[in-house]
């Protein structure tokens, strides 16, 4: 499928974007390839191919709890803090 200039205006209006006049010619060309590959996929026979709906199961690392130094780190510059959070001011009463 070739695509046309008029083509080109349809998808530049649903799109919502403007394509400069000098980069016309070559957003032609470049979606007629596109649009080349799609087709040719298209004529793919793929009756025979079943479809692979299993999922791989991964290996999960253990769940194991790590000491951070970033939440002391951060609190150290909140202007306010309790235990580990930090301390703001009441805004719903």
């Amino acid at each position: 499928m070739k695509i046309d200039g008029e083509l080109l205006n349809k998808l530049e209006k649903l799109s919502a974007i403007i394509i400069q006049d000098d980069k016309r010619a070559q957003i032609k060309d470049q979606l007629s390839e596109i649009v080349g590959f799609v087709e040719v996929l298209n004529e793919l026979d793929l009756k025979e191919l079943k479809a692979n709906l299993e999922t791989k199961k991964l290996p999960f690392r253990k769940d194991e709890p790590k000491s951070s130094e970033v939440i002391e780190a951060l609190l150290k510059h909140s202007p306010a803090q309790k235990e580990h959070f930090f301390l703001v001011p009441k805004i719903i009463e």
